[in-house]
Parts: C-alpha cells; structure tokens; sequence
C-alpha cells in the first residue's frame, strides 16, 4: 500500500470517479463539510482560497458527511445546490461519506491516519475538520472545526512555494 493520498479514489456529486493522482502536485486542502452547521459559513473562506490560490495549485475538496448532529441531511444534488447558491461554491464536492466509524471512507481512514487530533485521536471531531496534503501526496496538518480557513493561509502558501 502507497504511502500517499494518490492511492484513492472518490466519487464526485455528480456521480463521476476521481482518483486523487489527477491530483499529484498539487496542494490540496481537503473538508468534511455540513451544510446545517454552526461552521457552515466557513465555506465562504474555504471559497476564498480556492478563488485566491486556484491558480497556484491548490485544491480545495469538499467532503459532506451527515455524522455530527445530523446537520448533512441533503442528497448529493440539494447539497450542491445550496453550496452553490447560498456560498458560490465553485470547488469539487464529493458524494456524502462517512468520516468515523467502520464505514469510513477510505480516504478518511488514511488522513485520519496520518495526522491524528489532540492527544492522538483517531476520529474526526466534527464538521468541517481540514486537512492539507502536500504536493507529494503527504498529509502535512489537521486543523480543527474552529480554524478559519484564512488562518490556513500561511501554511498553504508555504507548501505551494515548496
């Protein structure tokens, strides 16, 4: 088994497969999302950076997952739709997953893998957690529901210059 992100696959909303070496250097920051959520308005920043750093070789990848509160309870096209009119949404947005537990996503068990929360925790906390992955494939940081995804500016822009 790889040890790199380049090794998955995932289904976009609209039903299409991407496997992530379509991704390969690229900077990619990648989010459980929910749309009912108390975070929900970080899609703005997350949206943000998408439009700022694009260019540059970030990709910002939009997970929804219904485990926390229930706050994803949308189908893959409502899901869409609300991004897109209620944020502009313009980033790929995948078919809602599962982030924790024995039907995790694959790609979820091996970010979680790679860079655990506090303490070591394995699992996702909550909503919107991120996580950024190198240019080679490497998760380098999880960051926690509550960072704004403009406090991710710097680490981002380091590993584009990389």
């Amino acid at each position: 088994m790889s040890d790199t992100i380049y090794q998955f696959d995932a289904i976009l909303n609209n039903g299409k497969t991407i496997n992530f070496k379509d991704y390969e250097g690229k900077v990619l920051l990648i989010v459980n999302t929910a749309s009912k959520c108390g975070f929900t308005p970080q899609y703005d920043g997350l949206q943000s950076l998408h439009q700022q750093f694009a260019t540059q070789g970030l990709e910002v990848l939009g997970f929804p997952c219904d485990q926390f509160g229930h706050q994803e309870p949308g189908a893959d096209a409502e899901i869409q739709e609300f991004c897109s009119l209620n944020f502009n949404v313009k980033f790929p947005l995948f078919k809602k997953i599962e982030v924790n537990g024995s039907n995790a996503a694959p790609i979820y068990k091996y970010l979680k893998e790679e860079a655990p929360g506090v303490m070591g925790s394995k699992s996702v906390k909550w909503n919107f957690t991120k996580f950024l992955v190198n240019k080679q494939g490497k998760v380098t940081k999880r960051y926690a529901s509550t960072t704004k995804p403009a406090e991710m500016t710097k680490d981002i822009e380091k590993l584009l210059a990389e």
